[in-house]
């Protein structure tokens, strides 16, 4: 596993905020159900995406949104072929006309939250790489979804999946919800609420605990009944 300093002085393995196998065992003692939930899915195998800079990151997100991942990266990839580069700058979104993204394929609602990025990146809303590591996550988040089109689970998936951070619990994402309530046995999908509530007990590793709740979603029934037993 790959390791180094941060400008934070913090140890960054793999890309992550924290060392994956102590978040695993920190869990593992903190809730039992968890603990079986982790011995059945397996090894935590999260991967951090690079990230030259945010404003590419939501740009690729702001494409993706509501896509199929072929569609979507088609969509993308005819964008980038327009700039003649292989990453996106905000002064190409900003001078490219409506008429020329959309022949790419970028809808009016994607356009102009695009645009709004772009603008917003070159003004200082959306902070450069280095800035953005030293911010803490609350911060991040109230910065970024300034952004048109940008919401509060977008900038929690680049929490975690591109900058490493180790306690993020994205309450409205409907596959943490649905994995929760197959792990405890709920009728019922948890508001968001009372998820955040019982995933108090998961701090500061939330990030892989919500990791693992993705993967509940993937176990067949009679594994998912151990769990439910013993909830």
């Amino acid at each position: 596993m790959a390791t180094r300093k941060t400008e934070n002085n913090k140890v960054e393995k793999d890309g992550f905020c924290y060392d994956p196998r102590q978040a695993v065992e920190y869990l593992c003692s903190a809730d039992a159900i968890l603990a079986a939930l982790i011995e059945h899915a397996g090894p935590f195998a999260m991967q951090i995406r690079h990230m030259h800079n945010p404003f590419e990151a939501l740009a690729r997100n702001i494409v993706y949104q509501q896509l199929h991942g072929n569609a979507a990266a088609a969509i993308h990839g005819r964008v980038l072929a327009l700039f003649g580069k292989n990453r996106l700058y905000p002064q190409d979104i900003l001078e490219a006309s409506e008429e020329t993204l959309r022949g790419a394929g970028v809808s009016g609602a994607k356009l102009a939250a695009l645009k709004d990025l772009a603008a917003k990146t070159l003004e200082g809303t959306v902070p450069a790489l280095a800035r953005l590591k030293r911010m803490d996550d609350e911060e991040i988040i109230g910065r970024l979804i300034q952004v048109r089109g940008v919401g509060r689970w977008t900038v929690e998936m680049l929490l975690m999946f591109r900058l490493g951070r180790p306690d993020v619990l994205p309450v409205g994402d409907y596959a943490v919800r649905k994995g929760f309530s197959l792990v405890y046995g709920l009728k019922d999908l948890p508001k968001p609420k009372d998820l955040g509530h019982y995933g108090e007990r998961w701090r500061p590793f939330r990030s892989v605990a919500s990791w693992y709740m993705w993967r509940a979603n993937e176990l067949p029934p009679d594994v998912l009944q151990t769990f439910i037993l013993k909830s």
